[in-house]
């Protein structure tokens, strides 16, 4: 005769010690082959966070006490990314522009130099800071030198504000000669020059008495009726302060707010140059010499 005999329920759980109730998840990770991988800390990941500005600010401040031998500073920015797995482009790009606030043209051609030898920054804006330290080093062989390369390598795509920074470099110095060639060539490729570079040959023009070319200079490049400006970051059309009334359809308030700005052309081709910077160029490598 089949009987059933009835258990309770902790007796039940009891009698099979079998059965296992899950625990609390762990950290360990299962792999493959079903068992349980510990996970371990990544060994090259430091745990103490460097930001950009920082180590921008140790990279100036590890250069600026060296002497002006080129092994001695060269030596100094390798032992410095020695431990980087990738050039600190943003690191130094941000050095340079310290350096630039300061006015140490010096340290800013060394340390371009060293980071295009490593094949790494070959930018318009590089090339443009570079050759602004030149200038203001007084290094105009080598100032010319850079330009000749990038004029010849970049023939119909040169920036506006690299005739404009030759152009007033010839001007400071008066080599007139070199700086009607400048302009010369910014004709025959078609640029449409700034107000300051038109205002400066026309100096020039009424320096040597060739009041007739003065007259056609201003006749063919007259002051523009518009000008633009960025305000906030966006690039405003605004009337031109160089003409005397402005239009019948302009508001006069919108003049007041404007005209708190400071920026001009130049700053526009700034700008461009800026946008263009972060674009490597592949065709002018140009090999920088012993600083």
């Amino acid at each position: 005769m089949l009987m059933l005999r009835y258990y309770s329920p902790p007796d039940f759980i009891g009698r099979l010690p079998f059965l296992k109730f899950p625990k609390k998840a762990s950290n360990c990770v299962v792999c493959a082959a079903k068992g349980p991988r510990p996970r371990y800390p990544r060994v090259w990941k430091v745990k103490p966070k460097i930001g950009t500005v920082s180590k921008s600010l140790k990279l100036v401040e590890c250069i600026k006490e060296l002497s002006n031998v080129k092994e001695e500073v060269y030596g100094a920015l390798d032992s410095f990314i020695a431990w980087d797995l990738e050039f600190p482009l943003i690191t130094v790009k941000k050095a340079l522009k310290t350096l630039e606030r300061e006015k140490e043209w010096k340290r800013i051609i060394q340390v371009t130099k060293w980071m295009l030898s490593k094949g790494q920054g070959r930018t318009m804006g590089s090339y443009y800071l570079l050759l602004y330290a030149l200038a203001e080093d007084g290094r105009i062989d080598e100032a010319e030198e850079l330009w000749t390369r990038l004029f010849s390598d970049n023939l119909e795509s040169m920036p506006r504000i690299f005739f404009d920074r030759m152009i007033s470099i010839y001007f400071r110095r008066e080599l007139h000669d070199k700086m009607f060639e400048v302009f010369a060539d910014m004709e025959e490729l078609g640029i449409r020059p700034t107000v300051s570079i038109v205002n400066m040959v026309g100096e020039v023009f009424q320096k040597l008495g060739m009041m007739d070319k003065y007259q056609k200079l201003k006749k063919k490049y007259p002051p523009p009726k518009w000008e633009y400006r960025y305000i906030k970051g966006k690039r405003v059309k605004i009337w031109s302060q160089n003409l005397r009334e402005p239009p019948e359809n302009y508001n006069k308030k919108e003049v007041n707010e404007t005209t708190e700005s400071n920026s001009d052309e130049s700053q526009v081709d700034a700008n461009e140059v800026s946008e263009v910077d972060d674009n490597e160029l592949d065709e002018s490598e140009i090999s920088p010499s012993e600083s």
